[in-house]
């Protein structure tokens, strides 16, 4: 492989990819992959999809910029119509970005302008959860918990206030017991009343987590308690659905699970699912309509609503829509979750299953009683990772509590995954599991 003149992470290198179609890859070598994460959890409907191909060929051929100062264009006038009848009633207001953390820097710069509209200008302060992730620039990392992440970057940021996530699991608490999504709910409270009701303009969390929760699911009667709780103070929720949304979770957004709305949606990643750089911002009217009165939103992005990239856009949710993808993702995230939860029963250090549709992840852990992670020096967040790889398997991993230690793994394969390729998914896991056993149990027998 000749020099690189890219940098990304590290100074490692990974094959040359050749061609991806439907939920397989192939490097220059000839050597096959199964897309296990969907990239991060973007291509939700699998590589090459021809219609959405030729739907952005088409688009090509008519014009592949217009600028949104100058021009309205068809594709994103069509698009944004698309995402507000797949979104709660009200959320009319569509704003089109790039990415998640643009989407996210939108949300809460828009909820901040609303407020300043309003005559509430002493609401500033955004709410986020411990551990969490929201983006990679300043606004969406200083609503991070993921140290790593944020460390070097803080003095270069306005700190926000956090709570803990749900992670009921690691807390010995019953998931499914009301009482414990309300003691959940009531550090929002306890929060808001903190950091004086009059100063917080809005808390944003993920309704299904993404990468930095690995797929946590909120606890009974969490996700209401939220909204009523927001609604009590007059604070804004956002639902971070940049991974949950597009129709991964079995349901277009995540919160659709619980029938609960907000106010703010960022959505970005499954919704181009990988076809072109896209996202939104959907809003309340009332959120957006003073704010277009008071002179317009005080926000934007060169390639906000790109024609090319609605076009894509549109195709893709046409595309779930045809092929009735939602409803496989359900189907197959049950088979998945079922094959992943029969592993817990072969590997002691699995603690953890869990997640909706196919987004879905496990956890390691040295103890299931207690949930005492695997001990850090082991790396078993990169290390199994390594070996699915080299089986011929993509997952995504992160380190589970605020990024320092604990391993958990998000298995999300494309919406289009039939029963058969879980089998192939699951084969290809159980194989790095065993090699990676006989590097962790030693180690335990060590630290027990």
């Amino acid at each position: 492989m000749t020099q690189s003149h890219l940098f990304y992470q590290t100074d490692s290198r990974r094959p040359v990819l050749a061609e991806a179609r439907g939920i397989y890859m192939w490097d220059v070598d000839g050597k096959r992959y199964i897309d296990g994460s969907s990239g991060a959890m973007v291509s939700n409907i699998g590589h090459s999809n021809p219609r959405v191909l030729d739907a952005m060929r088409r688009q090509m051929e008519k014009s592949t910029f217009g600028y949104r100062l100058h021009f309205e264009t068809e594709p994103s006038e069509k698009l944004a119509a698309k995402v507000a009848g797949l979104t709660p009633e009200g959320m009319e207001k569509v704003f089109f970005v790039s990415g998640g953390s643009e989407a996210v820097e939108s949300a809460i710069k828009i909820a901040r302008q609303y407020a300043v509209t309003i005559g509430q200008s002493s609401r500033w302060k955004v709410i986020s959860r411990a551990p969490s992730y929201h983006g990679s620039t300043l606004g969406a990392l200083a609503l991070t918990s993921y140290t790593p992440l944020t460390r070097p970057f803080e003095p270069m940021m306005q700190a926000m206030p956090k709570i803990p996530a749900p992670q009921a699991y690691l807390d010995g608490l019953d998931p499914g017991d009301p009482a414990t999504g309300a003691h959940y709910a009531a550090m929002l409270e306890a929060k808001i009343l903190e950091e004086r009701p009059d100063t917080v303009l809005a808390f944003i969390h993920e309704p299904v987590g993404g990468a930095s929760t690995g797929a946590l699911v909120p606890p009974a009667g969490y996700m209401q308690a939220v909204r009523d709780t927001c609604d009590r103070h007059g604070v804004i929720l956002i639902h971070d659905e940049v991974m949950s949304g597009g129709g991964r979770t079995g349901r277009f957004l995540g919160a659709d699970h619980w029938g609960v709305a907000p106010d703010i949606i960022a959505i970005s990643k499954g919704f181009g699912a990988g076809y072109a750089p896209l996202g939104a911002m959907i809003a309340h009217d009332r959120i957006v309509d003073p704010v277009l009165k008071a002179g317009g939103f005080m926000h934007g992005h060169t390639y906000a609503g790109n024609p090319l990239a609605c076009a894509a856009g549109l195709a893709v949710l046409e595309e779930i829509e045809a092929g009735a993808m939602m409803e496989n993702a359900a189907a197959t995230g049950d088979l998945l979750k079922s094959r992943l939860g029969d592993l817990m029963q072969r590997y002691a250090f699995i603690g953890d299953v869990r997640g909706k549709g196919l987004l879905l992840a496990f956890e390691l852990v040295a103890d299931r009683q207690s949930m005492r992670p695997l001990p850090k020096a082991l790396n078993a967040h990169s290390e199994l990772v390594e070996l699915a790889y080299q089986e011929g398997l993509i997952i995504y991993s992160r380190r589970t509590r605020d990024g320092t230690e604990g391993d958990h793994f998000l298995v999300c394969p494309p919406m289009i995954t039939s029963a058969d390729q879980v089998e192939e998914i699951m084969t290809m896991l159980t194989s790095a599991l065993d090699r990676f056993a006989e590097r962790v149990e030693p180690a335990l027998k060590q630290s027990a």
